[in-house]
């Protein structure tokens, strides 16, 4: 989409005080912890691009508020290097850089505003290579510090945390499918057939490059088999946060041209939950894990 087609749809330009103004009216206030996801073009022709919207949000939380974004890495091995041909893996593993928080790219699926937060001065990355997040503000230490290594998207995580810190989900755009607060969810929720993964990542320990097992939900092919409750087309995560909106959960309205929504962190996690509770609880499907090992 050319910047004429972002123009029309945004009935002209996106600027700092317009994304101000308009998340003002979402409900975004003066010392929010704030967790964000965007669809930048949904937006519409956003002038300045990701600098324009994380200023504005800067603009909105102020010096007492925190933005986060989901980062993940990039450049990371494949989870399925080890079923390659013993010289292949060898050679990732002799050579395969080590996750670093500060220079190892966001995950290019989670758009453009993760990299650009990440590399805001002043930001803090968390230490896992797989499931990291970043976060700019008062909180950004506190929130990013010491991120599990294993079950990284659950107690202890800077999921958890933000809900502790009585933060906000943001969704700028970004379909409701993306909310990533929902793997802490999946991570909390008593459900039987849980899936698990395995895998191995790169760090360093101690100034040496370490290859480390890790071990976690499924966040990227599902916690659970969400088949006997949502339809074949239909994101299972999709579905919960439209339920939640349907109860009346969180605000609703637009930033530029896009449909948002502004979530209480702790109402929509209690709500995941339960939700998975509620509709997997009887559900006996396959115990343990599955492995990307």
């Amino acid at each position: 989409m050319d910047e004429l087609d972002l123009l029309r749809r945004s009935g002209g330009p996106v600027t700092r005080s317009r994304l101000r103004a308009d998340l003002e009216s979402l409900g975004l206030r003066s010392g929010d912890t704030v967790f964000f996801h965007t669809r930048l073009s949904a937006i519409g022709y956003v002038a300045g691009g990701p600098a324009t919207l994380i200023t504005a949000l800067l603009d909105v939380v102020g010096p007492r508020g925190t933005l986060m974004v989901t980062c993940g890495w990039n450049d990371a091995p494949p989870y399925d290097f080890t079923t390659w041909p013993k010289e292949w893996q060898d050679q990732i593993r002799a050579e395969h850089p080590a996750y670093h928080p500060g220079l190892s790219e966001a995950d290019h699926n989670n758009g453009r505003l993760p990299e650009a937060l990440r590399r805001w001065p002043g930001a803090v990355r968390s230490r896992h290579p797989d499931a990291s997040f970043a976060a700019l503000g008062a909180l950004a230490g506190e929130l990013m510090a010491d991120h599990p290594w294993d079950d990284p998207h659950g107690e202890g995580s800077p999921l958890a945390r933000l809900v502790e810190a009585g933060g906000r989900v943001l969704m700028l755009g970004a379909p409701l499918d993306t909310m990533t607060l929902l793997h802490h969810a999946e991570a909390l929720a008593d459900a039987p057939g849980k899936i698990f993964v395995e895998y191995e990542m790169p760090i360093t320990v101690g100034g040496e490059r370490v290859w480390r097992h890790f071990h976690d939900i499924d966040s990227e092919e599902g916690a659970f088999d969400y088949s006997s409750v949502v339809a074949e087309d239909e994101d299972p995560f999709g579905v919960i946060a439209d339920d939640m909106v349907e109860a009346g959960l969180g605000r609703s309205g637009d930033v530029g041209a896009a449909p948002s929504h502004l979530f209480e962190a702790a109402e929509a996690l209690d709500f995941g939950v339960r939700w998975i509770e509620r509709k997997l609880g009887d559900d006996h499907g396959t115990e343990g894990g599955r492995s990307r090992r």
